[in-house]
């Protein structure tokens, strides 16, 4: 296991991971999985369908006590130009397994699929076409993303920053998860690889890497769908978020942070506060959720909309709930 107390660098790429021998327009799909072959098939299949059919699709098993082998394939798969399955004989941790996959890819582009979420048949060859009808300097294409609640009810979120989006992540926004980007292969080694020690926000983190050695460029369309639960969502736990992600998060880009100066260095702190207090909310616990939209406040007083959740969490449950209720029925959103 990673120790998260060690502060050194895990950002570099291992000696597995080569730029030499990319194949152009090849797009490596890498997809870790852990105790999930139910949602793993939906998930493949995904890919396998998909109208582009330049795929290399890497499967990672992190450690299953049902090891995926080929026979657990979708018979689609034979679609593909390639496919591979790298096994951990432990679960070692969502960005171990997807460094594995990146290490073993071969494709000039290199995208990601949690094995809970899903693509839209269109998407890689919508992603392959932007990238090469846009500007070299793009190194990330992201996508608008489909969320599947288990209560029912679906949003739809559509991305529009474009470029050097450094200040955009600073300040909060969201760029989606790994399932909704894919990465051009060549900006890897001057970014970094996930970092393995984070627990939670792994794509977040991963993402102000990126921003600062290419640009982003979207696609608004929803080509990403996203089944959410709170028993499946990696990084779902407040404690992991609290403990190790944050302060991880701060030790690494707040001196990047007070470069951009001092509004974007407290806007950013607020932001991971704020997303703190998201997590506790979803969890229940409704006293620190106040307390991280309090401290969110304090770094960044100008976040309006963690007021409401102020006074929303004071009376716990019994005030929470019932709001929470009269937006989803005003909204449609929960």
């Amino acid at each position: 296991m990673t120790d998260p107390n060690d502060n050194r660098a895990r950002d570099s790429p291992p000696n597995g991971f080569e730029l030499d021998g990319r194949v152009p327009g090849r797009l490596s799909v890498v997809v870790p999985t852990y105790e999930r072959s139910e949602m793993l098939n939906v998930a493949l299949e995904s890919v396998c369908t998909q109208t582009y059919t330049n795929i290399e699709l890497i499967v990672v098993d992190d450690g299953s006590s049902v090891p995926v082998t080929e026979s657990m394939l979708p018979s689609t798969a034979d679609r593909l130009t390639s496919v591979k399955i790298r096994r951990h004989e432990t679960n070692r941790g969502a960005n171990v397994a997807r460094n594995t996959g990146i290490c073993a890819s071969t494709g000039e582009y290199i995208g990601f699929l949690d094995d809970d979420d899903r693509w839209n048949k269109q998407k890689a060859e919508r992603v392959v076409s932007r990238f090469e009808s846009t500007d070299p300097a793009v190194g990330v294409v992201y996508t608008g993303k489909q969320t599947e609640r288990s209560n029912g009810i679906e949003s739809i979120t559509v991305p529009t920053w474009s470029g050097d989006v450094t200040k955009k992540l600073l300040v909060g926004k969201n760029f989606g998860q790994f399932s909704a980007v894919t990465v051009r292969a060549r900006v890897i080694p001057d970014a970094g690889l996930p970092d393995e020690r984070f627990p939670a926000w792994q794509d977040r983190e991963w993402f102000f890497r990126l921003s600062q050695n290419c640009q982003f460029e979207p696609i608004e369309a929803p080509l990403t769908i996203r089944k959410v639960t709170h028993t499946n969502r990696i990084g779902y736990g407040f404690k992991a978020q609290r403990d190790i992600a944050y302060p991880l998060f701060i030790d690494k880009h707040y001196q990047m942070a007070r470069e951009y100066g001092r509004y974007y260095a407290r806007s950013f702190v607020a932001s991971l506060r704020r997303a703190l207090a998201g997590t506790a909310l979803r969890c229940g616990r409704y006293r620190e959720a106040r307390k991280y939209y309090l401290l969110s406040l304090a770094a960044n007083p100008l976040q309006w909309r963690s007021y409401p959740y102020v006074a929303a969490t004071i009376g716990g449950q019994w005030s929470y709930q019932p709001i929470r209720r009269l937006k989803r029925t005003i909204t449609g959103v929960a």
